[in-house]
């Protein structure tokens, strides 16, 4: 099982947020900002525009005050009111930064994030509350020696009211250091002690005026994304979805949710059965019951910057191994002990296959930069289970399907896609498996994929097959799956090993809990697996793995990554390999500024190739205004280099990538030509893509 416990605006249309003294501004392109409409905030400093998962927020202060509430030691109605108090705080803008778990030292991130912050005495946790008191509206009060719960009904009406949650005494101790306060809400005369009680209560007299876009499930005594929900104006419940009367009340919120449109944060009582029921309702959850300074990282630059992706190996016959490091779906795993496992030695040296939440491009865009600023060509990044949020979809030790139809599976996968694109991910790791409908949901609505991998358990008679989807995407199975050291590894895949004849190509895949290995234990495996076969063991990143998987197979896949590929193109003010290394980013993107039909990019594949699919991301693609994106081209295909068949052409394009299935045409050689760069003329080329399958079958 797995272990969590341990431990701009949407960006595909936008760039960054700034808050000035004329309001809230959305930034498109360099220097030009335009005004947000009144749908796309909430509050003064909060950007959530519809198809965000979760709320964007102003940058933050030039200096932050800084509060420990690990050294402090404060009990939890305490720790509580100053969780609630950096919600409403930096709801406005991002000014308290709290230092709690951090087991990768409390300055790593906020020194690696450029952060500043004065942090006040562990003995003046009420001197923060009294510095930002004329910024709140009241109290909340509640009793918590009736049920614990009261902690998170008081918290989620504190962030409708603006107020903080106190109980009866720390009110007393507000008044007393002069934070006189007027009381908005008082749960102390309420007689519910048990949790069904307080969350009905919730329910009916306050969940229609929480936003639905939003669930944190979350234990009353913990503190972390509570600042979080208090911004985002959530309810915060703690719900076992094993015991049946709570069950029956989460459902009433789960219900009134909707499918590729909301999400739930936090965690739940037991993973499987809380998971699971979010799957239900086409629901996924982003696990972040440990994550800290929300409020504060979700107001970073949300422009990602995809580090270049290399070149592919040439296919040979050897044996492909792609090792995938779990937990990533879990971005308190992304801030914390990814964050030390980042730093060991070894990483780099070998490709490794980090697991990491698309989520973190709302949740913390700076986090996922570091990661991609400091990677190797070795680091490989893929998506946690099962897309965007963990989404448990077949649950295999209790024989389960959670989500069945395709159809209903659809919101979830297209949601997924969106953060894909954003995110730069290519590979998801799926738990645990998935029907056909659900195959063809993912082959249909989420084309930026490369591959997906499925967690084999063992628990069958037989190990999971891998299977091709609409003859284009491969889901190989992870043997063995979670496993708990290299050893594993090792043990599972020696006889295939030591028996390869060098006949054709194998692929392998495997998982590991990153909680057990590391870069070096994969580094020393590696050792351990050539002695088997020596000069054979190819250990593989993710997009790699998927595209020499569906070269060996006689399938699509992205030409652009093979290593004999050769581009050249019209003038142009940047290198021509930038047209094709991977990354749409700005400071990776082609620019041309020839005019009329001067501006042109060119492929040669040194091989012939059944070209049947092209993608071009265009300006828009990089957060730049769309305006800026290639309006008219066509796409060419030669076998010769000489003479050229024109196999798809676009005109009046607005779009910002552009994703054309073709009539599979042969050639070696592919020929962007640009017509009408856009409303400057400048050609601005993100990346492109163009798939083929190799002859002979």
């Amino acid at each position: 099982m797995k272990k969590k416990r341990l431990l701009k605006p949407l960006f595909i249309f936008a760039g960054s947020v700034a808050l000035s003294i004329f309001g809230l501004y959305a930034q498109q392109g360099t220097n030009q900002y335009i005004p947000l409409s009144p749908q796309q905030t909430v509050g003064s400093g909060i950007f959530w525009p519809n198809g965000q998962m979760l709320p964007h927020f102003a940058t933050p202060a030039t200096q932050l005050d800084g509060f420990d509430l690990k050294k402090a030691k404060l009990q939890p109605e305490e720790k509580t009111m100053i969780l609630c108090l950096q919600g409403i705080v930096n709801k406005k803008q991002p000014r308290i930064f709290l230092f709690d778990h951090s087991g990768e030292g409390k300055e790593k991130w906020p020194r690696l994030l450029n952060l500043s912050i004065r942090e006040f005495e562990p003995t003046e946790y009420l001197k923060l509350v009294e510095k930002y008191k004329d910024e709140l509206k009241g109290v909340i009060l509640y009793d918590r020696t009736k049920s614990d719960h009261y902690l998170n009904l008081a918290s989620t009406v504190a962030g409708l009211e603006e107020a903080i949650p106190v109980s009866l005494q720390l009110y007393d101790r507000l008044k007393l250091q002069g934070i006189l306060l007027p009381v908005l809400e008082d749960f102390t005369k309420l007689p519910y002690t048990k949790s069904t009680e307080i969350y009905e209560y919730m329910f009916q007299n306050y969940w229609n005026k929480c936003t639905h876009r939003l669930l944190v499930s979350l234990p009353p005594q913990r503190g972390f994304v509570r600042d979080m929900a208090i911004a985002a104006g959530t309810a915060i419940v703690w719900l076992d979805p094993r015991v049946w009367g709570e069950n029956t009340v989460l459902r009433k919120f789960l219900k009134t949710m909707k499918s590729g449109e909301s999400i739930i944060t936090g965690w739940y009582a037991e993973e499987r059965s809380g998971i699971g029921l979010a799957a239900e309702y086409g629901l996924s959850t982003i696990p972040s019951d440990f994550y800290e300074n929300a409020t504060v990282y979700a107001g970073m630059q949300q422009q990602i910057k995809y580090p270049e992706v290399p070149k592919m190996p040439e296919l040979e016959n050897k044996i492909y191994l792609a090792i995938y490091l779990s937990d990533g779906d879990n971005v308190q795993y992304c801030q914390h002990a990814m964050s030390e496992l980042w730093d060991k030695a070894g990483r780099g040296s070998i490709p490794i296959n980090w697991t990491i939440s698309p989520g973190l491009v709302d949740f913390g865009p700076g986090l996922l930069n570091h990661y991609y600023s400091t990677a190797t060509p070795n680091d490989f990044f893929a998506s946690g289970p099962s897309g965007m949020g963990y989404s448990l979809i077949y649950d295999a030790h209790n024989y389960l399907w959670n989500a069945t139809s395709g159809t209903d599976f659809t919101p979830y996968a297209k949601l997924t896609q969106q953060y894909l694109e954003k995110s730069g991910l290519r590979v998801i790791t799926i738990w645990d498996e998935v029907n056909q409908e659900q195959m063809a949901a993912y082959a249909h609505n989420c084309r930026y994929l490369y591959g997906l991998t499925q967690q084999d358990w063992e628990f069958h008679p037989y190990k999971v097959p891998t299977y091709i989807q609409d003859h284009r995407l491969a889901f190989v199975p992870n043997l063995p799956c979670y496993a708990s050291g290299v050893d594993v590894i090792y043990s599972f895949w020696k006889d295939t090993i030591a028996g390869f004849d060098g006949s054709k190509p194998i692929f392998l895949s495997a998982q590991g809990e990153s909680w057990k290995m590391g870069p070096d234990n994969i580094v020393a495996l590696k050792k351990r697996l050539e002695e088997l076969s020596p000069g054979n063991i190819v250990i593989c990143r993710g997009d790699h793995f998927f595209n020499l998987h569906s070269q060996a197979n006689y399938l699509p896949f992205n030409l652009t990554l093979s290593p004999k590929m050769k581009i050249t193109s019209s003038n142009a003010t940047t290198k021509v390999k930038t047209a094709a290394d991977g990354t749409p980013c700005e400071g990776h993107m082609w620019i041309s500024k020839e005019k009329g039909n001067e501006a042109w990019i060119q492929f040669d594949f040194k091989d012939e190739y059944l070209i049947n699919r092209y993608v071009v991301r265009h300006a828009g693609n990089a957060g730049m205004m769309k305006q800026l994106n290639t309006r008219s081209f066509t796409m060419e295909v030669s076998r010769d280099g000489k003479k050229w068949t024109r196999v798809d052409s676009q005109m009046n394009n607005t779009a910002s990538v552009t994703d054309v299935d073709i009539t599979p045409v042969q050639g070696r050689y592919v020929r962007l030509q640009i017509q009408d760069a856009g409303e400057d003329g400048i050609a601005r080329i993100g990346d492109v893509e163009i798939y083929g399958s190799i002859l002979g079958n």
